[in-house]
């Protein structure tokens, strides 16, 4: 069964710092390097949104609100995403989603997600 699983939610002080993890089982390995990969927030009140993203290709995208404080990576061959999140602000809390977009030969697959983390940022 292929499924994505974060971890590393947690509460965490205004100014402090979490890194998110997230693990691809079931999806072998030449799926996952030729996926896109992205890490969405969806926050109290508001519509998902896209945080970060990373194309296979190398390139990476943030948006505005996070960028210069949080960081997307990838480990291959552990099939594993990480978020790493900085200076913290209250208004990161939300529920942390990670996605694996199958791209080129292997975009007929479909898409997934995970079942998302908490992350919440105290005063």
């Amino acid at each position: 069964q292929r499924r994505l699983v974060e971890s590393g939610g947690g509460v965490v002080q205004a100014g402090g710092s979490l890194r998110l993890s997230c693990s691809a089982s079931g999806i072998i390995l030449s799926v996952f390097s030729s996926s896109d990969v992205g890490w969405y927030r969806h926050a109290p009140g508001k519509e998902r949104e896209m945080v970060a993203y990373f194309t296979s290709g190398g390139t990476t995208n943030y948006a505005d609100s996070v960028k210069g404080r949080f960081a997307i990576s990838s480990d291959n061959g552990k099939r594993r995403v990480y978020l790493q999140m900085d200076t913290l602000k209250e208004t990161d809390t939300g529920i942390y989603y990670c996605r694996v977009i199958p791209t080129g030969g292997y975009a007929g697959v479909g898409e997934y997600w995970g079942q998302g983390t908490q992350v919440t940022v105290s005063p």
